[in-house]
C-alpha cells in the first residue's frame, strides 16, 4: 500500500462524479466514452484523469501499431470491434492508418500517425460528454468506514484536490488507483522475469526504396549481427523492428532493450529513461553507417517515455492462465477475444533467444473473463489495461492494445450497469453486459460475421484502411 501524510478533510472538492477512470491510455479512453455514452440517458457524470498533457498512453507516447485486431497465421481472423473499430475509422478519415504485416508473428498490425491519434482521442472523449483533466495525477484514494473507495486525490497545478465517484475504473497502467488502496498485486519480477522496458525511436530520410532493393528485414538482421559481431557498434539486441510509417520515408522502431530495473521505483525508472535514450542513438550511428537507405537517416523524435509492459498485476475474481490463452478456452463471462501469442521480451543469457513466443492452439482465439477485471472483493471499482488480472504468460499475450481497448470499453459498460442496477461490480447481469457489448460492435465469437473482415481491406463506409 502507498504510504501518504495528506488530511483529505482540508483537501477542497473539484467534482462530484459517478464514474471516474484513473488513466487516459487506450484502455481509459474506451472506458470513459463507453461509460458516458451509455450512461447519458441516466443523467451519469463521467470523467478522466490522466497525467500527460494529450490522452493515449502508449498508443500515442510510445508506439504506433494496433495489435491484437486478427488473430496470427494464414488465415487471419478479426477479433476485436466495437469502439476500437470506431478509433480505427477515425483515423481512417485522414488516410493516418495502414493494415500491415507483422514480420515476428503477432498478425497484422493496424499502423497509424501517433500525432493524429492524440486528436482522435480528444475528439471522441469531448463528443461522448466526458469530463477530462489533463496535466492530474492521481496521490491517494479516500475511503469510507467500510473501506469502500469514494473519492481519488489529485495533484495538478492548482494543488490538491479530491474528485468523489460512486465507480472508480483503474486505467492507470500501474494499477495506481488499486496500490493507494492496498489492494493484492504481483509485481513485475517477483515470479518470473519481467518484460524489458523500451524506448522507441523515429528516423526521417530512409529510402525505403533502396532498402527494399537491397534485402529489406533479412539483410537489416544480418547486419545487426555483423554490428554486434564485429564489435563496430555495441547494440543491445541481435533482433528489432524497424518499419515504415504512415508519413514518407520514415520508419519507427521496437529496438531499444532496458531490463532489469523496476518502472515503479523512481530511482530505476530514471535510470531506465537515461539508458534507452543512450542506446537508441546508438542505433542511429548503426543504421546510417552499416545500412543501405538510412546514409542520410536522422532520429526526429524518441517516445515520450520510455514505454513500459508490465509492473503491478491485480488480482482479480480471476486470474487469466497460460493453459488458458494456449488452449484457446472460453468463459461463460467472456466480455473480449484474444488470438495474440505469448510474447515475451526478457533480459536473456548468451544463446537464448531475445523473445519467447508461444502461439494459441489452431489459430484460434480465447475468451477474457469479466471477472479477471475486478479486483478480488471489490465492488466499486474495475481495472482495465496491462494491470488486469493475469499471470506473466497470460500478460505477454492479452497485453495488446486492441486487447486493451476491449477491456475498457467492457468496463465502462459494467460500471453504468451497476449504477442503474444498483448492485457491486460481482454482481452484475453477465448476459447482459454481454448483450449491450454485441450491440456496440464487439466480437465475443469467432463464428459470427464480423469475426470474418478481410484483412486486406478493411471498410468503414466510403473508407477504406487499405494494406500497404
Amino acid at each position: 500500500m502507498g504510504q501518504t501524510c495528506l488530511t483529505h478533510e482540508r483537501i477542497p472538492l473539484l467534482a462530484e462524479l459517478d464514474v471516474l477512470i484513473v488513466g487516459g491510455g487506450s484502455a481509459g479512453c474506451c472506458a470513459a466514452i463507453a461509460a458516458a455514452e451509455n450512461g447519458r440517458r441516466f443523467g451519469l457524470r463521467v470523467g478522466l484523469i490522466e497525467r500527460y498533457g494529450f490522452a493515449g498512453g502508449i498508443s500515442t507516447q510510445t508506439l504506433d501499431t494496433f495489435y491484437g485486431f486478427f488473430t496470427p497465421g494464414a488465415a487471419p481472423r478479426k477479433v476485436v470491434g466495437g469502439l476500437p473499430d470506431r478509433v480505427v475509422a477515425e483515423l481512417a478519415r485522414s488516410t493516418d492508418v495502414f493494415l500491415r504485416e507483422n514480420t515476428y508473428g503477432a498478425g497484422i498490425g493496424v499502423t497509424y500517425n501517433p500525432e493524429r491519434l492524440k486528436l482522435v482521442w480528444d475528439r471522441l472523449l469531448v463528443n461522448a460528454g466526458v469530463q477530462v483533466w489533463l496535466h492530474t495525477t492521481l496521490v491517494d484514494v479516500e475511503t469510507d468506514s467500510l473501506g469502500t473507495a469514494t473519492a481519488a486525490v489529485i495533484f495538478s497545478k492548482e494543488g490538491f484536490h479530491r474528485i468523489s465517484a460512486q465507480r472508480m475504473i483503474d486505467a492507470s497502467g500501474d494499477a495506481d488507483l488499486c496500490h493507494w488502496l492496498g489492494l493484492p498485486s504481483e509485481k513485475a519480477g517477483e515470479i518470473d522475469p519481467a518484460q524489458t522496458l523500451t524506448t522507441t525511436f523515429r528516423m526521417c530520410n530512409v529510402d525505403l526504396a533502396r532498402f527494399g532493393t537491397e534485402g529489406g528485414k533479412a539483410m537489416l538482421a544480418e547486419r545487426m549481427q555483423a554490428a554486434i559481431d564485429s564489435g563496430r557498434h555495441p547494440l543491445p539486441r541481435k533482433a528489432g523492428s524497424a518499419h515504415r510509417m504512415v508519413q514518407e520515408n520514415c520508419i519507427a522502431t521496437v529496438a531499444v532493450r532496458v531490463a532489469d530495473l523496476d518502472a515503479t521505483v523512481v530511482e530505476q525508472l530514471t535510470q531506465a529513461e537515461l539508458e534507452g535514450r543512450r542506446q537508441a542513438f546508438v542505433y542511429e550511428d548503426f543504421f546510417r553507417d552499416m545500412v543501405p537507405g538510412y546514409e542520410h537517416a536522422k532520429i526526429i523524435g524518441l517516445s515520450h517515455q520510455i514505454g513500459v509492459r508490465e509492473t503491478r498485476r491485480v488480482y482479480g475474481e480471476y486470474r487469466l492462465t497460460r493453459e488458458d490463452c494456449l488452449t484457446a478456452r472460453q468463459f461463460d463471462d467472456a466480455v473480449l477475444l484474444c488470438g495474440a501469442p505469448i510474447e515475451d521480451p526478457r533480459a536473456v543469457g548468451e544463446g537464448e533467444s531475445e523473445t519467447r513466443w508461444e502461439y494459441v492452439a489452431d489459430q484460434q482465439a480465447y475468451g477474457v473473463p469479466y471477472r479477471t477485471l475486478v479486483p478480488k472483493g471489490r465492488d466499486e471499482i474495475w481495472v482495465v489495461g496491462r494491470c488486469f488480472s493475469a499471470t506473466h504468460d497470460a500478460h505477454a499475450s492479452c497485453r495488446s492494445m486492441a486487447q486493451t481497448m476491449s477491456m475498457g470499453q467492457a468496463a465502462g459498460l459494467a460500471a453504468v450497469q451497476s449504477l442503474q442496477m444498483d448492485c457491486g461490480a460481482r454482481e452484475i447481469a453477465i448476459s447482459k453486459l454481454r448483450d449491450s457489448l454485441l450491440q456496440l460492435g464487439a466480437v465475443l465469437d469467432l463464428g459470427s460475421e464480423s469475426a470474418q473482415q478481410s484483412n486486406k481491406a478493411w471498410k468503414f463506409g466510403d473508407r477504406e484502411v487499405a494494406a500497404l
